[in-house]
């Protein structure tokens, strides 16, 4: 029975080195590491910092600086001229990132889609040095023509290597794979495996904590002028307006305010995905329902996400069209009234008391509908640039001792030739237009040749 005793407990003494003796080795890559759940996960892979850049892969790149922030995988870069095309030169590169398809942001809203917008936002912005890669020896562009198809490498002050934000993305769950027919297309499985699991973000079970699930807010289109729209930002509003102008997959719309005697408008951006663009129409008075987003480009306040579910028409989240063919009024306004002009509005306070605050007229009028006549055309800015604003103008008009600024569109003749500077420079001009913001100064948008009278 000694016996017995004696073996077991060698037994037991040895079990317990064999134990300490594995627990103590050093971890070694690909080895398991950590919990969760009662899950064993693989030890975790800096794939973004395994990939190295390679200028002379023989693959297209340029180095570039940061343009415009669009989302989390789109981003406009300013670049040397670049030959995309024997006939196509670029100077602003449009990018889609390569294998990657991150959450909505822009026109749909979608969980993650903002943390994911401001990872790579918080990544290039602190960037000192950003070089955009081809997958090929040419520039390849993506369906819509206009952006082109590239890995993004980024390296700050204290790196001395180049990171790929690509990969990042995927291995921090802010985005899910597409396609793995590209150079890094293994390591980009290989990150999208790592992310699934450890459930990062997309791949998580758990909701985006920041995305709003609350019911609208009721506003109206005069609180949407005079407070101060960050308070709101990331969350779902409703108000009713009515449709001015349908531009560039977005809509200028506004509602006449009884106490300020004024419209008051808001910029809609439905983008590419909303499908039921009849409710859209001019004249149509609309419930809106949508987000509150800041939007870089403009330096303003809109509104996007909006949506429409045809097999659910009652729900409350749909936009929804509450009469026709309403009369669009353009408010004639004195250049005096536009610059100096000031309003006194009843507003709450932080306290939650009505208070008078005085706004600038202008500020009270952006984006709604106005007319004002008899400006002279002193000067006339063509835009020249490889973008779709190539040929907009920027005219510089005085009248009453004021100086008004109107920027058109692209403008094109009944026989579609593009109106050049000849057509407005020195005559003087009646516009009708919608009230924007550039660089902090009110102008007028023209975006419609028939909306302006020249005066022979």
């Amino acid at each position: 029975m000694k016996t017995n005793i004696r073996i077991l407990s060698v037994f037991l003494l040895l079990c317990i080195l064999v134990s300490c003796f594995v627990s103590c080795q050093p971890e070694t890559p690909g080895t398991t590491t950590t919990q969760q759940g009662g899950t064993t996960l693989p030890e975790w892979v800096d794939y973004a910092g395994l990939v190295k850049f390679n200028p002379n892969s023989g693959r297209a790149y340029q180095e570039v600086t940061m343009r415009l922030h669009i989302d989390g995988d789109t981003t406009h870069f300013d670049t040397p001229p670049i030959k995309v095309t024997d006939t196509k030169t670029i100077s602003i590169l449009k990018a889609r990132y390569l294998s990657i398809d991150t959450p909505e942001s822009t026109g749909l809203i979608e969980e993650w889609g903002k943390k994911a917008s401001n990872f790579t936002k918080e990544k290039l912005s602190s960037a000192t040095s950003i070089i955009v890669e081809s997958d090929t020896d040419t520039w390849n562009a993506d369906s819509t023509g206009d952006r082109y198809m590239v890995w993004v490498w980024y390296k700050t002050a204290d790196m001395t290597d180049y990171r790929n934000l690509n990969i990042e993305l995927l291995q921090e769950g802010y985005a899910r794979v597409k396609g793995t027919d590209h150079s890094y297309g293994q390591v980009a499985w290989d990150a999208t495996q790592q992310a699934i699991a450890y459930r990062l973000r997309v791949h998580s079970k758990d909701p985006d904590p920041d995305f709003y699930r609350g019911e609208a807010i009721e506003l109206d289109v005069k609180q949407l002028a005079t407070v101060d729209l960050s308070i709101y930002e990331g969350k779902t509003v409703a108000f009713d307006a009515v449709v001015i102008k349908n531009y560039s997959q977005g809509l200028y719309v506004q509602a006449f305010c009884e106490e300020t005697q004024m419209f008051h408008g808001m910029y809609v951006y439905y983008g590419f995905s909303f499908k039921e663009l009849s409710m859209l129409k001019v004249g149509n008075l609309l419930r809106i329902v949508g987000t509150v987003q800041y939007w870089e480009g403009g330096n303003t306040y809109q509104i996007s996400n909006i949506q429409y579910a045809p097999y659910n028409p009652s729900s409350p989240r749909n936009i929804q069209v509450l009469a026709k063919n309403q009369e669009i009024v353009y408010k004639l306004t004195t250049p005096d009234q536009f610059v100096n002009g000031k309003v006194d509005v009843t507003v709450l306070d932080k306290d939650g008391e009505e208070t008078i605050k005085t706004f600038k007229y202008a500020q009270l009028a952006l984006n709604t509908a106005i007319e004002m006549k008899n400006l002279t055309v002193t000067d006339v800015y063509t835009t020249q640039s490889d973008t779709d604003s190539n040929g907009a103008m920027t005219l510089t008009c005085t009248a009453e001792g004021k100086t008004i600024t109107v920027r058109t569109e692209v403008l094109r003749d009944a026989e579609g030739n593009v109106v050049t500077a000849d057509y407005f420079e020195g005559k003087t001009i009646d516009v009708k237009g919608v009230v924007e913001v550039f660089n902090n100064k009110y102008q007028i948008k023209l975006v419609s040749l028939n909306d302006a009278i020249v005066h022979e």
